[in-house]
């Protein structure tokens, strides 16, 4: 495929990021390596949205010290930067609708800015959180995705995909809209069936040609509880996290017993709101 005829892609990934390890930053390489490996798209940027506190899971520490991590992560990196939109909202998003608010500044870009070529380039200072703290109200009513303007698709890990079908925690009708309209790319680990998932899915089978598999084949199992298991035993979590994040978790003692404890008891946001409009 010629060059100008590839996808433009822009990688979402939403999530606690509680704290961002290696391994988060893994699966957008991962990811680019495979859609650049089709010959069909080109992605382009990266993009690191931290969940907001009302999400109201158990452990989280507030949102500011959550992206403050992210963006230490992600400092060296040329093409993958954090967004703070979601993490700045006082209730909790869905993420079709952060998916939604994406790809609507994709296309509010290419109408405003972009005039030959639809390829963005990371800007060499990231966002400050009051600057998308004033423009977060910003709400824009825009057209379907116009020719040449990048794709958002949602990356994820096979433990989102499968999350689809814990009752109550995902809409339906959001699930469906995730996967037409967007498109999943889902890293799996080891101990994680994400094809047998999708065949027992009605929906996620009908759109299986816009959920593209990744495999991990250079196993890696770090995941943001264990760290911070580790750091309440006082253990060691260095290479598990960039240097920069480790260095600011000692810094400011962000995990231990009682972080653990916030929001113990309380249900998580979206099954407190998906149960109570199922309700008749």
């Amino acid at each position: 495929m010629d060059k100008c005829d590839k996808i433009d892609v822009v990688l979402l990934a939403c999530g606690s990021f509680n704290p961002i390890t290696n391994m988060h930053l893994r699966l957008f390489e991962l990811a680019r390596d495979f859609l650049n490996g089709t010959g069909k798209y080109r992605v382009i940027k990266g993009i690191v949205s931290p969940v907001g506190d009302a999400y109201k899971k158990k452990g989280l520490i507030p949102a500011h010290h959550r992206v403050i991590m992210a963006e230490l992560a992600t400092k060296n990196s040329n093409w993958v930067e954090v967004d703070t939109w979601e993490s700045l909202q006082k209730e909790w998003v869905e993420t079709v609708k952060v998916l939604r608010h994406h790809q609507e500044k994709l296309e509010a870009g290419n109408c405003n800015h972009q005039q030959n070529s639809p390829v963005l380039e990371r800007s060499g200072r990231k966002r400050k959180w009051t600057e998308q703290r004033q423009n977060s109200s910003q709400k824009k009513s825009l057209e379907p995705t116009p020719k040449g303007v990048p794709k958002v698709k949602l990356l994820c890990g096979a433990d989102l995909l499968e999350s689809f079908g814990v009752p109550n925690l995902w809409k339906s009708e959001d699930i469906t809209q995730i996967v037409a309209d967007y498109g999943l790319i889902c890293i799996t680990r080891a101990g994680s069936d994400a094809q047998k998932f999708i065949y027992e899915s009605d929906v996620l089978w009908k759109h299986q040609n816009n959920i593209h598999l990744v495999n991990e084949w250079i196993t890696n199992d770090i995941s943001s509880t264990k760290i911070r298991r580790a750091l309440r035993r006082g253990q060691s979590i260095r290479y598990l996290v960039p240097d920069l994040v480790q260095e600011y978790i000692e810094k400011h003692n962000l995990y231990s017993s009682e972080s653990e404890d916030r929001n113990v008891g309380v249900v998580l946001a979206p099954l407190q709101r998906n149960t109570a409009e199922a309700k008749p």
